[in-house]
């Protein structure tokens, strides 16, 4: 497959509001790079415009404002049956009178390919999800992952120049989704295809992306590999959505070009990343990720508390800690060497400052 490029130039897409009447943007001034063959995740909770964006980039809606570009070329008013892109949706969409292998060969029965070109390049692509077997039968006698897998496989078999997924995994159960998301991936690897996936699970976000596009409100927060939108958020939104996070409010005491002094309960904590808005005497907060976070002795950390449970998970342990600023989760690694601290203790919450931030 050729992979293409995407772009969004300024993009705005308002709607009326049908009790208000009043006119609100659900996406607003929207701009983002996508390589070619790369797999950009949108990001963000429900009603924050990453559904909306994606109808765009295929043509169901049109911006009010912006341009759309596929490899260079303006498709802003090109319908979706113009466009060089294909839809996975939620609700897999298939024909429930066809067979798989008339699901899978739709798309190329319209491109007029000849019958044997047709069944050679279907069971190919259905031997790529191990459904070759399958081919005779309909939807309704396959399983909820059996039944995306042809979603996916009917939209890569046209080799769209750009592969759109509407939160495509929503409806199957834990196990099946994490095995899916590895296939998806593998599959788009492999294929080398532009894809935009769009979701609200940030596991899924942060094991399959190459970037993240985190959105709220219509606008973009920020945008990163996983593990720049982990470990480097730039606001305390991004922060928590991508992940558990504990919030410690501290004072700026001195922004150094090292590192940023905070002092938090008369307590001096030297931490080296920080948002460059902050300066000397700012309120700020210093956010730690569970794992981040350690326990020992009352008095010597960040702050104090009672672990209140102790989760077992095999590999590690989860202890919720209750602090002044709420429970704090602290992820204890490899807990058959660590102390994991009863329930009831008193214990101070420590941190490694390489795996903190202080943000505004």
């Amino acid at each position: 497959m050729y992979s293409k490029s995407v772009r969004l130039e300024n993009v705005t897409k308002i709607f009326k509001d049908p009790q208000s009447g009043q006119l609100a943007p659900a996406v607003d001034d929207v701009s983002f790079d996508i390589a070619p063959g790369e797999l950009v995740t949108l990001l963000g909770p429900s009603g924050c415009g990453k559904t909306t964006v994606l109808r765009m980039l295929s043509g169901f809606e049109t911006p009010t404002s912006g341009r759309v570009l596929i490899d260079g070329a303006d498709v802003t008013d090109v319908p979706p049956n113009k466009r060089d892109t294909a839809m996975v949706f939620q609700s897999y969409g298939l024909f429930p009178h066809m067979n798989v292998f008339d699901n899978v060969a739709y798309g190329l029965k319209l491109r007029k390919m000849s019958r044997d070109a047709i069944k050679e390049k279907v069971m190919r692509f259905l031997g790529m999800v191990g459904l070759q077997e399958l081919w005779k039968r309909p939807p309704s006698r396959l399983s909820g992952g059996q039944q995306q897998r042809v979603a996916l496989v009917r939209s890569l078999i046209v080799e769209p120049a750009v592969l759109l997924l509407d939160e495509p995994l929503s409806n199957l159960d834990a196990l099946l989704r994490e095995r899916m998301r590895v296939e998806i991936r593998g599959l788009q690897k492999s294929l080398s295809i532009t894809a935009v996936y769009v979701t609200h699970d940030r596991v899924e976000a942060m094991s399959l992306s190459d970037q993240i596009v985190v959105m709220n409100k219509g606008k973009i927060e920020q945008i990163g590999t996983p593990s720049e939108i982990y470990r480097d958020p730039v606001n305390m939104f991004v922060a928590g959505f991508v992940g558990k996070a504990a919030f410690f409010p501290c004072e700026i005491r001195e922004v150094d070009s090292g590192f940023c002094g905070v002092e938090v309960r008369g307590r001096r904590f030297d931490v080296p990343k920080w948002s460059p808005e902050l300066r000397e005497n700012d309120s700020a907060a210093v956010m730690c990720r569970p794992e981040s976070l350690s326990l020992d002795a009352p008095g010597v950390g960040i702050a104090d508390g009672v672990v209140t449970t102790n989760v077992y998970l095999g590999n590690s342990v989860e202890s919720w800690v209750k602090t002044e600023q709420g429970e704090v989760l602290v992820q204890i690694d490899n807990p058959d060497v660590k102390k994991v601290r009863r329930e009831g203790e008193n214990v101070s919450l420590t941190f490694e400052p390489g795996l903190a931030k202080v943000l505004k």
